[in-house]
C-alpha cells in the first residue's frame, strides 16, 4: 500500500491541505496514521475515502450528514441499511436539484437565444 504526504494527498485528492486538517478535527478522516516524526500519513484508502467525501460534498450534502455517513461507515456491515437510505435520501436531493439546474439552463439559454437574434419574441428582461 502507497504512502501519501499531506501534500501529496492534496494534490491528489484536489482537497487543500487547511481542509484535510480540518475534515480529520471534525472526524471525517478518522484514523489517519502517523509517522514516527508525528507527521500525517495517508493511505491509498484514505484516498479512497476523500473521493466518497468529494462527490457528497460537490453534490450538496452537508456536513453534519457526511458526519453521520462516515459514522456509519466506520460501524461495519450492522449499518449497511442505514448508510443506503441516507444516500438514497442525498440522490433525491441531487435529482430534485438538477431538475431545478435543467430549468434554470432553459431560461438561461432562451435568453441567449434571444440576444444571438434567433428568437425574437419579446424584449430582454
Amino acid at each position: 500500500m502507497s504512502a501519501y504526504s499531506p501534500a501529496e494527498t492534496a494534490e491528489k485528492s484536489g482537497f487543500s491541505i487547511d481542509t484535510l486538517r480540518y475534515y480529520e478535527k471534525i472526524g471525517l478522516l478518522p484514523g489517519i496514521a502517523r509517522n514516527a516524526s508525528g507527521r500525517r500519513v495517508f493511505c491509498d484508502d484514505d484516498l479512497q475515502w476523500l473521493g466518497m467525501l468529494r462527490c457528497l460534498r460537490e453534490t450538496g450534502m452537508p456536513i453534519a450528514e457526511m458526519l453521520r455517513y462516515t459514522e456509519l461507515a466506520r460501524g461495519g456491515d450492522e449499518t449497511v441499511q442505514e448508510r443506503l437510505e441516507l444516500l438514497q435520501d442525498h440522490d433525491r436531493r441531487v435529482d430534485e436539484q438538477i431538475t431545478r439546474l435543467r430549468e434554470q439552463q432553459e431560461h438561461i439559454q432562451w435568453k441567449i437565444r434571444l440576444y444571438s437574434g434567433v428568437a425574437c419574441e419579446g424584449l430582454p428582461a
